[in-house]
């Protein structure tokens, strides 16, 4: 066994020395990474041919493996492992993979390209389920099963379940539109894959123990279903009756089944036999589902098996081992085991079992027609394995075929009912014949090729079908390459075209049939090559002349021989003349007997239709007739041939000449050379030379053809050369003349053009005047706009001014006003403290007056005392008086200042915001601010000196009374009365003269003669606003001036406008 480390590798040989024959196990596949650790491999899947598999490892490498070359190669990285694998049968570079991640993605192993990504599992995809049309595909989950459109990847089906019901498998039926799906509580449903309309369910068993449902296998005519799990037990169900047909018993060391598989084989038309079960012990054992026998295993507990992949051809077996590596197995080695004596671990069931311990490979097969008896206990229906008899003959012997068949048996099955089974018929015909299968001789002789004589052969015999011309050219060139005289034989593919046609799924077996056939069954047949075998000819007239004189001479009377009557049925096997179930039926026979029978049926043949034959006498009838089907009851056909061959006397009788079978050798099939070889090789010598003159020929036709349409190309050429040029002459004068048109067509559009180009600048220049004249105009219009903004800004300024002013006057007329109220009610309250102190002075000098004159002479000191205190009450007095109208005085003239202050401050502000564009303005407006402002505080300090100079008189006025006081009493006192009386006629003056005091005025009482007011100030003021109006005026005048006589000199029609006011 050749172990093949992949590696990292992505393409190379599976192995690198060809197996050998026989061996079971063809390769050994391993993986191992960094650090010599070992890849193992998670699944593996076949291909419609099934001769190539992928298989898919736990890091998430997908490789695809071809048996037939020899070859594997990397075809992606997922970078996750993969949960299920299985190929698309529409497009067969496609397949499906399941991922950790629950999706479902379809790759293409040519391109390595991602065709779709399916998503919608919430769990791991456990098997996927591809329909034999390869348009739908079904994957299962633990939760739920999905219905897939191959075409369009979407999900068409979506198969929910409740939570404690658990799904095993949902799956298709092969060659049906049926679905299967297996539920953990062992019930079975069948659904239409259309309408998803339920068809029937299994009937779960009730008898016997729960099996619990792990593993399905279905034959590939899908008929047939297997189930197993955690039991030794197998239920075999017939699914077109829908009912338990068998239980099978597995040894005892099977405590569950892990997989189960239907192993294919030829002939066996899908109706699958060998099983094989995969247990927990990793043995992989194949049973007979009819015999209950094992057959043979694979594996074992060191080298356990944990799944297993077989092709839909038999031919390959892919296993996964438990290290994670990947027997690749010959199911052909595999099966030649049964040839050989059964282990010793399957024992045989004797009838009494005295002496026998046979319980742990004892196969009880469970019907389901047998119904449980009354009692408690379950009846079972036993199959009990006999061994043959000791001594058996020697006929029996040679009636043994292989796969346990006997022949006598067959024969007298075929007598019978006249025809083997169609569903068993190509295994019968594999045992009758003895094919060997040898892969390996039949695989040299189409490794040589296409044989050089078949190279045309679709020529001479076209075939719609593609796929059966192939076959019939590969089986031909195989033959010719096995023997040189079938490469010169004509009718060579009118006698394989039958079994071509019907073995084109297996095209070894085909070859084995037709070298079985030529060997046995076309004996002496080549010895007259080329002509008919004369021999064999010969042998059918004798017997036509003994059981049918009559019809012989009636063919001999018209000329007819046995190369037409005989001979057209034998080249083409009959095939012409019969439908396709009466040539089994009739093959079924000459398989079944001595290789003579074949002629017997020709003569049966003829015969059979001896009244239409002697109706007909012309040769064209009889090539027709023997050319074509005919009404033909074929069962009597082969009943006349029976007869015929146990009636024929044994001096004519062709089994004296023919020998009997000889099956074809195993391992290399055997030589040919019955025929005269000399002929043989002359005629290839011919043929070769004939083909090469044929070739020279044909190269020599090729390079006349080849000449002869280089001349009638360089002709038309020439031809369409002078064609071309006399209609690009005409084409050129056609051309000048539109030309010349165009030309002076050209020459009028350029003169409107100019003209057009000189109104278009004419309009452009008076477009660009008016536009130049409505700019002037829009700027005057702006200008005068400003201007006349200006003056109303101006305009309300001085309004506003004019407002704020008379406010103001109005708000210090009302001060003056209140100011005034206030010192006359201070005056009245001096007044009032005056004469009260004045009284009490005098009542004081009354007083002392009185005690002087009482005390008559009371000294001078007195007298001096009395004139002091008057005196400090005088000055008292009048200070207090002095102190009063100064503070009242200073509080006026103070508030009155920074009314004044405020006011022009006010007004430089407002001048200075109205003309801030014309600074010259601006400054002097502000220089003739500053001098009103000036010329106020020169006011102020005049009004100032003027108080200063009434302090002086007020202190005079003092100085005279202290001087009165000095006088005597008498005339003091009265003074002190016609003072009191000067002061109130001063008072009474002062009210009187109250309302001719100007409210500008700020004197503190009425007897001051200073007064100042703002009236000059405002006056100054007035004037030096009107000033700079003025000066605006005549700035206007000149802007206006200027703006007339760019105007004039541009154009003399725009107005002029007029100087704003």
């Amino acid at each position: 066994m050749e172990v093949t480390d992949i590696g990292n590798k992505e393409e190379g040989k599976v192995w690198h020395r060809k197996p050998t024959p026989g061996k079971s196990v063809l390769a050994t596949v391993v993986r191992t990474a960094q650090q010599s650790k070992t890849v193992r491999f998670l699944h593996v899947a076949f291909d419609t041919t099934g001769d190539s598999f992928l298989a898919g490892d736990h890091h998430g490498n997908i490789y695809f493996f071809d048996i037939s070359r020899n070859r594997f190669r990397l075809v992606l990285r997922t970078g996750q492992a993969c949960t299920a694998l299985a190929f698309s049968l529409r497009r067969t570079t496609e397949f499906l993979v399941a991922l950790v991640d629950h999706t479902i993605k379809c790759f293409d192993k040519d391109t390595k390209q991602l065709v779709s990504w399916m998503r919608g599992h919430e769990g791991a995809v456990t098997s996927i389920s591809v329909h034999s049309s390869g348009r739908y595909a079904i994957t299962t989950s633990s939760d739920t099963a999905q219905l897939w459109d191959l075409d369009t990847f979407q999900r068409k089906r979506k198969l929910n379940i409740r939570q404690s019901v658990g799904i095993q498998k949902v799956f298709f039926l092969p060659l049906s539109n049926t679905i299967l799906s297996c539920f953990s509580d062992d019930s079975i449903f069948a659904w239409e894959s259309d309408t998803l309309f339920c068809r029937y369910q299994l009937p779960v068993p009730d008898s016997g123990p729960r099996i619990f449902y792990k593993a399905f296998a279905v034959t590939r005519d899908g008929k047939s279903l297997a189930t197993g799990g955690r039991s030794n037990l197998l239920h075999l169900w017939c699914l077109e009756s829908q009912q338990l047909v068998r239980v099978i018993q597995m040894p005892s060391q099977v405590r569950t089944v892990r997989q189960l598989e239907f192993l294919p084989e030829s002939f066996d038309c899908g109706a699958n036999q060998t099983l094989g079960v995969l247990s927990q012990d990793g043995v992989m054992r194949f049973i007979n589902i009819h015999t209950c026998k094992l057959l043979f295993h694979t594996g074992s507990v060191d080298e356990a098996i944990t799944a297993v992949a077989v092709g839909p051809n038999g031919r390959h077996m892919a296993a996964i081992m438990d290290n994670g590596s990947i027997n690749i197995y010959s199911v052909q080695s595999l099966t030649q085991e049964l040839k050989k004596p059964l282990p010793s671990r399957v024992a045989v069931v004797s009838g009494d079992g005295a002496g026998h311990d046979f319980s742990n490979i004892k196969m009880k097969v469970r019907s389901e027609a047998v119904r449980p008896a009354r009692r408690s206990g379950r009846g079972t229906q036993v199959k009990i394995l006999r061994p043959p008899a000791a001594g058996s003959s020697a006929e029996d012997k040679e009636n043994e075929l292989p796969a346990g068949l006997n022949k006598k048996r067959l024969v007298a099955l075929l007598k019978a009912f006249g025809e083997f089974p169609a569903k068993y018929r190509m295994f019968v015909w594999k045992s009758l014949l003895c094919l060997p299968e040898n892969h390996a001789a039949y695989s040299s002789l189409t490794d040589k090729g296409l044989h050089s004589a078949f190279l045309t052969l679709q020529d001479k015999y076209p075939i719609k079908s593609q796929k059966l011309q192939r076959g019939l050219q590969r089986l031909l060139s195989a033959l010719a390459h096995w023997a040189a005289i079938f490469s010169e034989v004509e009718y060579i593919p009118l006698l394989s075209f039958p079994f071509v046609k019907l073995f084109q799924n297996n095209p070894m077996l085909c070859f084995e049939v037709v070298a079985t056939v030529i060997v046995n069954w076309c004996q002496h047949w080549f010895e007259y090559f080329p002509n008919p075998p004369l021999n064999i000819l010969s042998m059918a007239e004798n017997i036509l002349a003994h059981h049918d004189k009559e019809l012989l001479e009636h063919l001999k009377d018209c000329g007819i021989t046995t190369q037409l009557y005989v001979w057209p049925l034998l080249e083409t096997m009959f095939s012409e003349v019969l439908t396709r179930d009466e040539w089994l039926r009739l093959f079924d026979n000459v398989f079944s007997n001595h290789p003579s029978f074949l002629l017997m049926a020709c003569v049966a043949y003829v015969i059979s239709c001896r009244e239409p034959l002697l109706l007909c006498s012309q040769k064209k009838d009889f090539e027709y007739f023997f050319h074509h089907r005919n009404n033909l009851d074929v069962a009597a056909m082969i009943k006349e041939a029976y007869r015929i061959t146990g009636s024929t006397p044994a001096a004519i009788h062709p089994r004296t000449l023919l020998s009997d079978f000889t099956p074809l050798t195993s391992g290399q099939y055997p030589i040919f050379n019955q025929y005269p070889e000399f002929i043989v090789e002359y005629q290839s010598r011919e043929r070769e030379r004939i083909r090469l003159q044929e070739m020279e020929y044909l190269k020599e036709r090729e390079e006349l053809s080849a000449l002869r349409a280089d001349f009638v190309r360089r002709q038309a050429e020439e031809k369409a050369y002078f064609a071309q040029q006399e209609l690009l002459q005409k084409a050129e004068e056609q051309r000048r003349t539109i030309l010349a048109q165009e030309e002076e067509k050209l020459a009028q559009q350029r003169a409107k053009l100019t003209a057009m180009k000189r109104e278009l600048k004419v309009k452009e220049l008076h477009l660009l005047d008016a536009t130049r004249r409505r700019f002037l105009k829009h700027q005057q219009d702006l200008q005068a706009s400003q201007i006349q903004r200006l003056d109303q800004e101006i305009n309300r300024k001085m309004d506003q001014r004019e407002q704020e002013t008379a406010a103001a006057v109005q708000d210090l007329e009302v001060r003056q006003m209140e100011l005034e109220v206030q010192r006359k009610r201070l005056e009245q309250d001096l007044l009032k403290k005056q004469e009260h102190v004045g009284r009490k002075v005098e009542e004081e000098v009354q007083l002392k007056m009185r005690a002087a004159e009482r005390a008559d002479n009371t000294g001078p000191e007195l007298l001096h005392g009395a004139e002091s205190n008057l005196q400090v009450l005088g000055e008292s007095l009048a200070e207090a008086y002095q102190q009063g109208l100064q503070s009242d005085w200073q509080r006026e003239v103070l508030g009155r200042l920074q009314q004044v202050e405020a006011e022009q401050e006010r007004k430089r502000d407002l001048l200075a915001e109205l003309q801030r564009k014309t600074l010259a303005e601006e400054e002097k407006l502000a220089h003739t601010v500053r001098e009103v402002a000036g010329r106020k505080w020169d006011e102020v300090m005049n009004s100032r000196a003027e108080l200063q100079e009434q302090r002086l008189a007020w202190s005079t006025a003092d100085t005279e009374g202290e001087r009165l006081l000095h006088r005597p009493a008498a005339s003091v006192a009265a003074k002190g009365v016609n003072t009191a009386t000067a002061r109130s006629s001063a008072a009474t003056q002062r009210q009187e003269g109250t309302s001719m005091v100007c409210l500008n005025s700020t004197s503190p009482s009425g007897s001051s003669t200073t007064n100042f007011s703002l009236d000059r100030g405002r006056a100054l003021l007035d004037s030096s606003e009107r000033e700079l109006l003025k000066e605006i005026r005549e700035l206007r005048q000149k802007l206006a001036a200027r703006a007339r006589e760019s105007s004039t000199t541009s154009s003399p029609s725009v107005p002029t406008p007029s100087s704003a006011s």
